[in-house]
């Protein structure tokens, strides 16, 4: 008998199945009803159904990787096929030869899986490349994970189940089993490759059967993307001349994952160019060197960067994908995105508001709540490097065309203010700047004092701005990340913004913020942009969007033209001529029904995230409703509706993905009880932290930061603590850790 568990949905807590739960799942109507339905081409439904997870059980019911318990099962899918039962036809007698457990026909009825028992001593991967062979199969190679689910399907759809293996007889193990000992243990693998040429050597070139094994995976994430994880972190491969500081730095690391061991460390490694005994020799230099206990920063990071790679990857294959598009969308949005590649239609559909919207002057909706709200949109693109970032950014010139002519005006005379400006002599009276210019599409590169002109000059119109790399909002204040939560907090809310100088050149204002962009962002830096801004209502206030691509597919352009502007131009044309208050019953209805559908999902999840998250994600749908009923000429229509709600889940969805965890951790963090009477400031520190956060603790505390460096000398004079400096990071010494009152 094996171990396997399903779950009731795609969130859902994993439960284990016994021979009467799975009978009783696979006998469910609503299952049948559905699947006819996905049959027909209502793919979403799919989502809808419970799966099981054949690869594995789980703690607690915890779907991820490092909670997993191997069932000893492997699922292959074979995708695609137009006659799944007469494939399966042909296959039937080796399948069972092999030892065939399962066999049904997909939700879509073009596929077809088969469950099979995983032959003793390989993993995951090898028994898929092994079945697939065997079969002469074209498989579906991203069902190698241990959360991989599979959607139900009704008995109808089953072509093959051998009970007798499946639920009786003693208990099968494969990647997890009982060792001699009686201790559980990982399944090993030799992960060194027989063939070198992609950089890898053993340590030691004796015979190969000496050669040591080791585990293919660090908890559920394999090795080979946690390196390059790693090495994206540490800014990449360097040229050569540096690369062997470079490969002492990568095993100094990788000894935190690879249980201190150098040959371990060897079979992960690549050489990068080096020679096979220079880089021997840093390897073992590098474990010979006396490091810290506690797992830096930079690993627990590159650990994180390398789970969401390795999510982003499974949820390319259909499993954890964002919701699906509907398939009828709002005129305009069709339009927008008809040249845009497949892959990047959602992100893109997704990221138009902010320049739609600046087209809006004056123009307020009320809420559910009873507030008035104006169009306020800021959209980031969090996704890979090459996945199709800037597919949007054709589609934002051609909605901005307009605004950009009328800025050109602008611009042309405030340079010939600035010029006539120039040529008068110091003791001339010096020409006043024009009060009625207004400049609406800014460059990414600005100061200030040019943001809160901008605003100034441009009134009730809107400011848009399409920065492409995130860590551009970092120039609008002196103080950099820090102030960045108070600029989103305040463009969201359209509160005040501005500076004030004594200078009689300088710029001094205090103006409503009505600004919209849009910004891009690898997932690392991202995830890293909004450290320490999880919990203030920053992410809240953001559309986020993503993309799953293909890379093996080339990516391909429709053509952008005089049609295809003069397309667009009505719904411009509608966005422009709105003004006031602006209402649509069925929006609002809509906005209401979306809150209620979220407090239901966040109450039947218990996730205070996804409910805090809900609240503004719902306003920024409903505001995209509002801002496609205008363009549509004041008219309302079910895929503006469909659309709206298919946004707020996918927005939703982006945020949970990227950081619901991190958020959880936070919130946790912040209902831990207060502490009373005098702090010791280093238990307050993370460990490892560095100089800035130790800043950033004495701020919190009501201390001055002068006294920063004075503390981290007297720390370390005491022993307390120690620096690294290859990472700029101060870690606390076994002294002080062995001292009563210390964490």
């Amino acid at each position: 008998m094996y171990r396997f568990s399903y779950t009731e949905s795609v969130a859902g807590k994993a439960q284990e199945v016994s021979r009467q739960i799975f009978h009783d799942i696979i006998g469910r109507e609503d299952i049948k009803a559905k699947c006819e339905r996905i049959a027909k081409g209502e793919t979403t439904l799919k989502r809808k159904l419970p799966a099981f997870c054949w690869h594995a059980w789980f703690d607690e019911g915890k779907r991820k990787n490092y909670h997993a318990h191997a069932s000893g099962l492997i699922m292959i899918d074979v995708d695609h096929v137009g006659q799944p039962r007469e494939l399966f036809a042909q296959k039937e007698k080796r399948a069972k030869e092999m030892g065939l457990v399962v066999a049904h026909v997909t939700p879509s009825t073009k596929g077809l899986r088969l469950v099979f028992p995983i032959p003793k001593g390989m993993d995951i991967v090898q028994a898929q490349c092994y079945y697939a062979k065997e079969l002469e199969l074209q498989v579906d190679a991203c069902t190698k994970d241990l959360a991989r689910l599979s959607f139900a399907v009704p008995k109808e759809y089953f072509l093959y189940i051998n009970e007798e293996s499946l639920f009786e007889g003693e208990e099968m193990l494969s990647l997890k089993g009982e060792s001699e000992g009686g201790q559980e243990e990982q399944a090993i693998l030799v992960n060194q490759p027989e063939n070198t040429s992609d950089g890898y050597l053993p340590l030691s070139r004796g015979d190969e059967g000496e050669r040591s094994v080791f585990e293919s995976s660090f908890e559920g994430i394999p090795y080979s993307l946690l390196v390059s994880s790693l090495c994206e972190m540490l800014g990449g491969v360097p040229a050569h001349g540096s690369r062997n500081n470079f490969i002492y730095s990568m095993a100094c690391y990788l000894r935190y994952v690879c249980n201190d061991d150098p040959e371990w460390i060897a079979s992960i490694l690549p050489t990068y160019g080096e020679t096979h005994e220079k880089w021997q020799r840093t390897i073992m230099s590098a474990c010979q060197r006396s490091q810290y206990k506690v797992m830096p920063n930079v690993v627990k990071r590159a650990i994180e960067l390398a789970r969401h790679k390795m999510d982003m990857e499974n949820g390319a294959a259909g499993e954890g994908m964002p919701p699906e598009m509907p398939e009828k969308l709002p005129k305009l949005i069709r339009h927008l995105i008809k040249n845009v590649p497949d892959c990047c239609r959602p992100s893109v559909a997704n990221g138009v508001f902010p320049a739609l919207a600046a087209h809006l002057h004056g123009v307020r909706f009320w809420l559910i709540d009873g507030t008035e709200k104006e169009a306020t949109f800021m959209s980031i693109n969090m996704a890979e490097q090459s996945s199709g970032k800037s597919a949007i950014n054709k589609v934002i010139e051609y909605i901005l065309a307009d605004i950009v002519e009328r800025d050109e005006i602008s611009r042309k005379r405030e340079q010939e203010w600035k010029d006539s400006t120039q040529t008068k002599s110091a003791n001339k009276e010096k020409p006043k700047r024009p009060e009625d210019l207004c400049v609406q599409v800014l460059v990414s590169d600005m100061t200030n004092a040019a943001f809160v002109q901008r605003m100034k000059d441009a009134g009730d119109h809107y400011l848009y701005t399409n920065l492409e790399e995130l860590d551009l909002l970092k120039q609008l204040q002196t103080n950099g990340t820090r102030d960045v939560g108070k600029i989103i907090c305040l463009c969201f809310d359209n509160g005040k913004y501005g500076q004030e100088r004594v200078g009689t050149a300088s710029v001094t204002a205090r103006v409503k913020i009505r600004w919209n962009w849009n910004a891009s962002s690898t997932v690392q830096k991202g995830i890293q942009f909004f450290k320490g801004r999880l919990v203030d209502g920053t992410l809240s206030r953001i559309n986020f969007s993503t993309i799953f691509r293909d890379k093996s597919k080339p990516f391909v352009y429709g053509k952008y033209d005089d049609k295809y502007a003069e397309e667009l131009k009505p719904f411009i044309t509608n966005l422009n001529l709105a003004t006031g208050h602006i209402e649509c019953k069925q929006a609002l209805q809509l906005a209401q029904k979306m809150l209620d559908n979220c407090m239901d999902e966040a109450s039947l999840a218990d996730d205070d995230t996804y409910q805090e998250l809900a609240y503004r994600a719902v306003t920024i749908a409903y505001l995209k409703a509002m801002v496609l009923y205008i363009a549509n000429d004041m008219t309302w229509s079910k895929d503006i509706a469909d659309f709206a709600e298919w946004s707020l889940k996918y927005d939703l969805w982006c945020k949970m993905h990227f950081f619901g965890n991190e958020m959880a951790a936070e919130k946790a963090k912040e209902k831990m009880p207060k502490r009373r009477g005098r702090q010791n400031l280093l238990n307050l520190l993370p460990n490892p932290f560095t100089f800035t956060e130790a800043m950033e603790m004495r701020q919190i505390q009501g201390l001055s930061q002068d006294g920063c460096r004075q503390m981290i000398n007297s720390w370390t004079f005491r022993g307390y603590i120690e620096i690294e400096p290859m990472l700029n990071q101060y870690f606390k010494t076994q002294e002080y850790l062995s001292l009563p009152n210390a964490e």
